[in-house]
């Protein structure tokens, strides 16, 4: 295509948040001999505002480059160097202008383009340079890699190529350049494990030590120490050294070439059950190019991206990732206005338990605020305490804190037998025992205590919350603050109102969540609020049917094909069954028989049996004879899909109750609530577009959660 084309190509999108590309000369070292140019990536707007890469900024980057090579061609310059704004090189490629490519040619078009781009910046005629200041993530990442050299910031905190979990594979380079560069083990680390591990990314001392980054230097002074080294190089006076790069032409990098394909497709079947096609496409590429030419594989890639992008895998992640993770989070459906927010400079917590002690260290590390455990002896308390101590200890030693911050941390966190210590908190959340007598007594107990502006916070599962409050003098200031296990990890905070709860409780408790880096969803008082309730939904199903007669194995794996992070018998055992099947009694209790209370686990749980599952010490599973005696099983044996369609109609049928009652303001809350807190995969889009997909939603309630398109490829009429 021609650049003319290109950018007819790009006026398709006049909406695009354009990175422009700024030129700046520099005069280097007289050893380095001449005029240094550095583009500079910005989009004009602070830190909150990622820098992308949509058309528009690729045709304008492309034009720049190609000027650069010209000048270069005519002996003006000797290197080109390319950064970014503060805090990014850039986050990736623009996912609301690819989300807007409804023809696969237009798909096809937007790879070729980045190509084309990229080309030129790796043929300029001179070295080139990516000093990564910030994050780079998939696109940005490849800006880098078809450089001729990288430096990368110490402070630099998401280097990633995560387009596995977007959807997409990395289709700008990075799936042929990578592996050569670091090596086929770590390139599928880089390109499968990481996205597939809740889309962890690298920092840049990791980035460095893999090798994707050829020197590594502080914040300070990165730029001047950049262009010193970069000076350097094109002196002659370093050369880089490359010491995980492989010749993807000797016999024995191809025959690792082979087993880190295989061990990435391992991977992917035991971590989403191939239930997505992007993961296996990159392992496809990546196999296929270690005999390719660059543009052979460019052509391939470009092919691959194009089909990619017309799957509704693709577009459940964008809306997932883009509409949910990115927008709603940040915009909590009815969260009261943020100025109405008090306050708070000391928290208490009540128990001093394994929950109490995540609290304690969460509020101490990101608040940095005073925060008291209270239990009902001195040892519980100490141990409590020490708790704390030992996780500041872990991350002190990983290098996640420094000594001054792992000091304050400790100091922060402190224990007593008294819940006077709470008279001036301003905030006092419980973590007792699951049982609506005790909390309820300890609110009694606090509200003789506190002063009448602290706020109460209620840390239950599934409890009522205005249960609760039913006999406080002051109801009003008891609010759900229900945290998701383990605490530090998952980003969920369902934030429930009681019907009494007022506005400045409500606004205090979202701006705490922020504080906090979690996501806080607004949630009605209702059974098991949302999470809870839609997976003991789920695992009922499959309890159930593994109760009627289904084989334990067949129940247990008949939901593979949605691709969640493990099997409900798994997850019941982690849970814990005494845990579990306490809640579904509840949930029994107030909703009936939609909520069935597994015999089979009363009994393991009777004869303390923790888990159905042994490991058989070879790889695989089975139940032990001793267990397998104490079940009985009914003579109504379902076959997979029938357990995996009858779960998804029940399912479907509990969010449309759940949407009727009002328990959160939409269907697009339901999915923020399972992608945050039960890690449900993004590449479904959520539960709700999912069951829209399996025809479950009209089946049961005879119509779609979501506009037709809104997760999905738009149909034809």
């Amino acid at each position: 295509m021609s650049a003319a084309d290109f950018t007819t190509f790009a006026h398709l999108f006049p909406a695009e948040t354009v990175t422009h590309s700024y030129v700046q000369d520099i005069q280097l070292s007289p050893a380095a001999g001449g005029t240094f140019a550095l583009v500079t990536l910005d989009n004009g707007l602070d830190h909150t505002k990622p820098t992308t890469l949509g058309p528009n900024t690729l045709v304008e980057l492309g034009s720049i480059l190609e000027g650069l090579r010209d000048r270069a061609a005519r002996g003006e310059i000797v290197g080109v160097g390319i950064t970014g704004k503060p805090y990014y090189l850039v986050a990736g490629a623009d996912l609301s202008a690819v989300k807007s490519l409804e023809e696969r040619e237009h798909g096809r078009l937007m790879a070729q383009l980045g190509h084309d781009v990229y080309s030129t910046l790796a043929n300029l005629g001179v070295p080139s340079f990516a000093f990564i200041n910030g994050a780079a993530l998939g696109g940005g990442l490849e800006v880098a890699l078809q450089s001729t050299y990288r430096t990368v910031s110490t402070g630099a905190g998401a280097l990633a190529l995560p387009e596995a979990f977007i959807g997409l594979v990395p289709g700008w380079g990075g799936v042929y350049i990578l592996p050569r560069l670091i090596g086929p083990e770590n390139a599928v680390r880089v390109m499968i494990e990481n996205p597939l591990s809740n889309n962890r990314t690298l920092t840049g001392p990791q980035a460095f030590e893999l090798g994707i980054a050829d020197a590594l230097f502080e914040p300070a002074d990165f730029l001047e120490q950049s262009l010193a080294w970069a000076a350097k190089v094109i002196s002659g006076e370093v050369v880089p050294e490359r010491p995980h790069a492989v010749d993807p032409s000797s016999p024995e990098t191809a025959a690792r070439w082979s087993d880190a394909v295989a061990a990435g497709r391992a991977f992917v079947e035991a971590k989403i059950s191939n239930a997505a096609p992007a993961p296996a496409k990159v392992l496809d590429v990546m196999e296929a190019n270690r005999t390719m030419t660059q543009a052979e594989s460019a052509a391939l890639e470009c092919e691959t991206l194009a089909d990619l992008m017309q799957t509704d895998e693709f577009r459940s992640t964008v809306y997932a990732f883009l509409d949910l993770v990115q927008k709603r989070a940040k915009r909590p459906a009815g969260a009261p206005d943020r100025k109405l927010a008090r306050p708070v400079t000391k928290i208490g917590v009540v128990g001093a338990g394994l929950m109490a002690g995540q609290l304690a260290l969460l509020f101490a590390r990101q608040l940095k605020v005073p925060v008291v455990l209270t239990d009902i002896d001195q040892e519980r308390v100490d141990k409590g305490v020490a708790y704390v101590h030992a996780e500041v200890d872990k991350l002190l030693a990983r290098k996640r804190l420094s000594q001054d911050a792992a000091n304050r941390t400790r100091a922060l966190v402190t224990g007593s037998i008294s819940k006077q210590a709470f008279a001036d908190a301003d905030f006092v959340i419980e973590a007792v025992f699951e049982e609506l007598a005790v909390k309820k007594q300890v609110f009694a107990e606090l509200e003789a205590i506190v002063a009448e502006d602290c706020i109460l916070a209620t840390n239950t599962s599934s409890l009522s919350v205005t249960a609760m409050a039913a006999d406080l003098q002051h109801p009003e200031r008891l609010v759900g603050f229900h945290f998701f296990n383990p605490v530090a990890v998952m980003p969920l905070l369902e934030i429930v109102r009681a019907p009494r709860t007022d506005d400045t409780v409500l606004a205090t408790a979202f701006e705490l969540a922020k504080a906090l880096k979690k996501t806080g969803v607004l949630v009605k008082d209702a059974p098991a609020f949302v999470v809870n309730r839609i997976l003991l939904r789920l695992m009922g199903e499959v309890t159930a049917a593994f109760d009627e007669g289904t084989p334990a194995r067949v129940a247990d794996n008949a939901l593979r094909p949605m691709g969640l992070p493990m099997t409900p018998f798994t997850l019941l055992a982690m849970v814990g069954l005494p845990v579990a099947q306490h809640v579904q009694e509840s949930l029994h209790e107030a909703f009936g028989d939609r909520f069935p209370v597994s015999t089979n686990l009363q009994k393991l749980i009777d004869n303390g049996v923790r888990t159905l599952w042994a490991d058989n010490g070879d790889g695989t599973r089975s139940i032990p004879d001793s267990t397998m005696s104490l079940l009985s099983q009914g003579s109504s044996p379902s076959t997979a899909d029938q357990v995996l369609r009858r779960t998804q109609d029940a399912l479907a049928e509990e969010i449309g109750l759940m949407l009727s009652e009002g328990v959160v303001a939409g269907p697009e809350d339901i999915d923020l609530c399972m992608i945050l807190g039960a890690g449900w995969p993004m590449f479904l889009g959520g539960i709700t577009p999912y069951l829209d997909r399996m025809g479950a939603s009209e089946r049961v309630n005879g119509r779609r959660f979501l506009p037709p398109g809104t997760a999905s490829r738009p149909r034809p009429a």
